[in-house]
């Protein structure tokens, strides 16, 4: 009697597959490579922790573009090296396993913002300097993984039609357009301001600046409430995320429907002799 598929079993087949890729390593090592390094280093320079807070969720935020690219070609290649993505494209139903990795890979990326939010906040709170609360560093950390959401559904669909390098090369594009979109790298701890809301009307329609937008706008509010900013730049703060929010929401779910509803026409590139 044939086994039912059913997404919880996708879940777990995939999670098995994922523990015995170098995927959950590399996620691991450059959480804690980055919340380390970059805790330390607030934690005894002479800038304000509290922007360099700021500049550190803006940068892992910006760096979620590149760690999808990353995660979709690697996973991608190796069912395409394991059996022609027959985990994929040879299932009964295509639609559970592509949700199912989708899922798993978020769960990885939400999972590495996590640890390099809490070992960042933890080093420079020890090391007796200001810093947002944990809960808004939980929530910059949130904000990541729900702006990353479209991105896995774009990513898995350029790993499969284009290939692994096709996939990391659009994360690395991700990456920079994110950073120039918010100004720069660390642009609001040079210029000692909130800079979240910086280009908020051209970010809305820009799926890789998601991320570090929601990450910088969740860090920044908290900033506000500690420095009594005042009602105006709390306003500011919220219409930036609100309307950024409800772009992403729209944006994910139009991009996870279509790739969905478009998986049985999927074909591997390799297959299809490209």
């Amino acid at each position: 009697m044939a086994v039912r598929m059913t997404f919880g079993r996708a879940v777990r087949s995939e999670i098995v597959r994922v523990r015995r890729s170098p995927l959950a390593a590399m996620h691991l090592v450059i959480a804690l490579a980055l919340g380390a390094a970059a805790g330390a280093y607030f934690a005894s320079s002479a800038w304000d922790s509290l922007l360099g807070a700021d500049a550190f969720f803006q940068l892992l935020g910006a760096g979620a573009p590149l760690i999808v690219g990353l995660s979709c070609g690697l996973s991608v290649d190796a069912e395409r090296e394991a059996g022609d993505c027959a985990n994929l494209l040879g299932v009964p139903s295509r639609r559970i396993a592509f949700a199912a990795k989708g899922a798993v890979l978020l769960a990885l990326g939400f999972a590495a913002a996590l640890v390099a939010a809490v070992l960042f906040w933890g080093i420079v709170v020890a090391a007796g300097r200001d810093a947002p609360s944990l809960a808004a560093c939980l929530a910059g950390a949130c904000g990541i993984a729900a702006g990353s959401a479209a991105l896995y559904a774009l990513s898995l669909w350029v790993a499969l039609r284009f290939g692994r390098n096709a996939a990391i090369g659009l994360g690395a594009i991700g990456l920079g357009v994110a950073l120039a979109s918010m100004g720069g790298l660390a642009n609001g701890l040079v210029t000692g301001t909130l800079s979240g809301s910086f280009g908020a009307s051209a970010a809305v329609f820009i799926p890789f600046a998601w991320p570090s937008r929601f990450a910088s706008l969740a860090i920044e509010l908290a900033i506000a409430g500690l420095l009594s900013a005042g009602a105006q730049v709390v306003a500011v703060l919220v219409d930036a995320l609100v309307r950024i929010g409800i772009a992403c929401a729209v944006s994910t779910i139009a991009l996870v429907a279509a790739l969905l509803v478009g998986a049985d026409r999927f074909e591997d590139k390799k297959l299809a002799g490209e």
